[in-house]
């Protein structure tokens, strides 16, 4: 049927007036800018205002039609409810991978600790599920066996934890260099987290492949080994581009969306609030990230869409409960205390720690980045993958904080008596009296602050997919944890001191040091990406901890000060600017007093059309009406131009080099040459313009809002030149090298 489809339009396409042989479209609609036959290049950017316009146009037409049979009548209604339909699919297919994937990564993390020799393809929770008397105890279970118990050893044994030591290494080493194979040989846009990317491409940027079905399938299993494997890496920011990829595919089965980017971006922006929903099961915090952190076009119906979608991924997820509780959320807490208001003072001060632990990361990890892009060590990606997973693996084994994952760190630093794993008690006042339990604990939590510090450094932006989210949440999570037993143990040995008195002086313990944790982590991860609403919303979805939304926003704008002090780029915005993206943030201000002449480049006339497209790249060219005059007429676009001469040639009898290229509905008379090649179909009649003294803010403006890809530049009406969107960030580049207060990573 699609085939069919293609053909008819072509068919149509090679009638239409544009060829100048049988006049306009019995409808009076243009075709070519009705479907959106033309297509953008590889690593272009896309022009919004045409592709509104032309679904505009599109939308009529169908309207149009809708009156005329039973046929049309239907075809508009599954016009109107195919973004609904294209996001619940997103939202199903993206809710069911992600918990595929969750499945996936629990089984295989466990297995370098040991095996359920039952059922190998049990983790060790199903494992002693299937135990009746160890179902409360997975320490205790007799159903799993740890690789030492396989060969015989005992645990606590020096030979035993050789093998452990063993079998944890060469299991971390094998699913990362594997998960580096795959993405080198199939996808090797697989790799990274895949968020800067994902935001370059919702702000109009073409990166063919990134989002095709390849990416889709070895980035979920990518995902799986790299988690697995140990390293200092999350699946959330992955699952992000997971969704957008199952968006982007599912889009083609809608022409709506399928052949028109502008429209396709906004599907895409509903799955981009799907991959956050299910990673963390957060719907609400997806929406807001989607919003806040990823999207460049949000219109409210995007905004009600995204809503559904990450409503039914989450809902999906529930429904397969990879998290084995009865929570939708990753890191169920309940605190029996409330916070203190004298507590605002460590929150902020954990902000302010957090912002700057968040600005250091970006500072060293772009240098690290900048030096794998420009040394030989770039060229070895597997090697890197190989090297970095072995000195993870060797130095995370001895220390328990650093050897489980991550995920579980977290959840153990959120809950309130995780030390009496180290003190053997069982109440929270004497967890705060055991002096050497807490001083041993205090002094691994700060090893594991440092290893994963550095580690992060090294681990995100090599050849496998890697996320930031839950290394960004783990150092907070150890940063605060360690403040709030400083803070605990301060009220405990001093409960009459006036800012405890009335709250503490009651004989309970009434510092809740898993609450600093989540204060922490939120803190880490804004400072490392710069969100805050969105952050703060995910927060409490994530722990469920909705009482404590006034911490989490002190210490949240605490961290975004700080940060932002050390440099205004977020780590996702530095990693679109190392790559040279030309992504034009619609969040930051322009403050220059540049003007449009400044910027813009001398423009081209159309005096020999197809020399023109030959010796130039351009993506589109004005018309004017004379050499002399150089008044404007209007603005043609590259590939609508070669689609047109292409199909005049083939089709059109009497055109050959020698024939005039006529923008105009009428042939200069007399005329005794071959026949002419009428264009006027394919011309933009209203092209956006300025005038070379328009302030430059304002034309930044304008790009951003509006989403160009050029503006032509008059005066008095002539023209003068072309601006295009590169011109425009390659401008603000320069104005912020030479200014000496901006902080760039150079």
């Amino acid at each position: 049927m699609c085939s069919r489809i293609a053909t008819k339009l072509i068919k149509l396409l090679t009638t239409v007036c544009i060829l100048g042989t049988t006049g306009p479209h019995p409808d009076g609609v243009d075709e070519h800018e009705l479907f959106g036959i033309g297509q953008y290049d590889d690593f272009h950017t896309i022009d919004w205002q045409r592709d509104i316009a032309r679904d505009r146009m599109r939308h009529r037409h169908i309207v149009k039609k809708r009156s005329s049979s039973l046929w049309h009548w239907i075809k508009s209604r599954h016009d109107a409810w195919s973004g609904w339909l294209c996001v619940f699919l997103v939202g199903v297919i993206g809710g069911g991978v992600s918990g595929t994937i969750d499945i996936g990564t629990s089984w295989m993390a466990d297995l370098r600790f040991g095996v359920c020799p039952g059922a190998f393809w049990f983790n060790k929770e199903q494992c002693c599920w299937s135990s009746n008397d160890t179902f409360y105890d997975q320490d205790q279970c007799s159903e799993w066996y740890t690789w030492p118990e396989i060969f015989n050893h005992s645990p606590g044994g020096v030979g035993g934890y050789i093998i452990s030591y063993i079998f944890y290494v060469a299991w971390s080493i094998s699913f990362a260099t594997l998960a580096a194979c795959l993405v080198m040989m199939f996808a090797p846009y697989a790799c990274g987290s895949g968020i800067p990317e994902i935001k370059t491409i919702l702000s109009g940027f073409i990166i063919r492949g990134y989002l095709g079905k390849w990416t889709l399938l070895i980035k979920s299993l990518g995902m799986m080994l790299a988690v697995s494997s140990g390293l200092s890496l999350g699946k959330e920011g992955p699952l992000v581009h997971v969704s957008c990829c199952i968006g982007n595919i599912l889009s083609y089965m809608f022409p709506k969306y399928g052949r028109n980017e502008a429209k396709k971006r906004e599907i895409l922006s509903a799955a981009a609030a799907v991959g956050v929903s299910v990673a963390f099961g957060a719907p609400i915090g997806g929406v807001l990230f989607s919003l806040e952190e990823a999207s460049y076009y949000f219109p409210l119906k995007t905004l009600w869409r995204s809503f559904f979608a990450a409503l039914v991924a989450a809902f999906v997820l529930r429904s397969i409960n990879p998290f084995g509780n009865e929570h939708s959320v990753l890191f169920y807490v309940e605190y029996s205390k409330n916070w203190i208001f004298i507590e605002l003072i460590p929150f902020i001060v954990i902000g302010i720690i957090g912002g700057f632990i968040g600005s250091l990361f970006i500072k060293l990890n772009i240098m690290w980045c900048k030096y794998r892009k420009t040394s030989s060590l770039g060229q070895y990606p597997r090697l890197e993958v190989f090297f970095v997973t072995l000195v993870t693996a060797i130095l995370a084994y001895p220390n328990p904080y650093t050897r489980m994952g991550t995920s579980q760190l977290i959840l153990m630093l959120f809950s309130h008596d995780y030390q009496r794993n180290y003190t053997n008690v069982n109440t929270a006042i004497e967890i705060a009296a055991a002096g050497p339990g807490v001083f041993k604990a205090l002094w691994l939590l700060a090893l594991a602050l440092i290893f994963k510090c550095v580690a992060t450094v090294f681990t995100f932006g090599i050849k496998v997919p890697c996320g930031l989210f839950i290394p960004s949440l783990a150092m907070g999570a150890v940063m605060g944890r360690m403040i709030g037993v400083g803070v605990e143990q301060l009220a405990y040995h001093n409960p009459n001191w006036p800012i405890f008195a009335g709250e503490c002086s009651t004989g309970e313990n009434c510092i809740t040091p898993g609450l600093y944790a989540m204060v922490g982590a939120a803190a880490v991860l804004g400072g490392v990406t710069r969100m805050t609403v969105s952050l703060v919303v995910i927060m409490f979805e994530l722990t469920g901890g909705v009482r404590y939304i006034v911490p989490l926003m002190a210490a949240v704008m605490a961290s975004k000060w700080v940060s932002d002090a050390f440099g205004k780029l977020g780590i996702y915005d530095a990693h679109i600017f190392l790559n040279g993206y030309p992504f034009l943030d619609s969040k930051e201000e322009f403050s220059h007093t540049t003007l449009a002449h400044d910027v813009m480049k001398p423009s081209m006339t159309l005096d020999d059309v197809e020399e023109l497209l030959k010796e130039t790249e351009h993506n589109g060219f004005p018309v004017v009406v004379s050499k002399q005059s150089q008044y404007l007429v209007g603005f043609v676009a590259r590939r609508d131009l070669s689609i047109a001469i292409r199909l005049a040639k083939k089709n059109t009898e009497g055109v050959v080099g020698d024939s005039i290229v006529v923008f105009t509905s009428s042939v200069p008379s007399p005329w005794m040459g071959p026949p002419p090649l009428k264009l006027r179909r394919i011309l933009d009649l209203a092209p956006t313009t300025i005038t070379d003294q328009t302030p430059m803010e304002t034309v930044v403006d304008m790009f951003r809002k509006l989403g160009l890809r050029q503006t032509l530049v008059t005066h008095n009406g002539r023209l003068l030149g072309i601006i295009t969107k590169k011109d425009v960030l390659c401008h603000i580049k320069q104005l912020e090298n030479e200014d000496p207060e901006s902080v760039l990573f150079n």
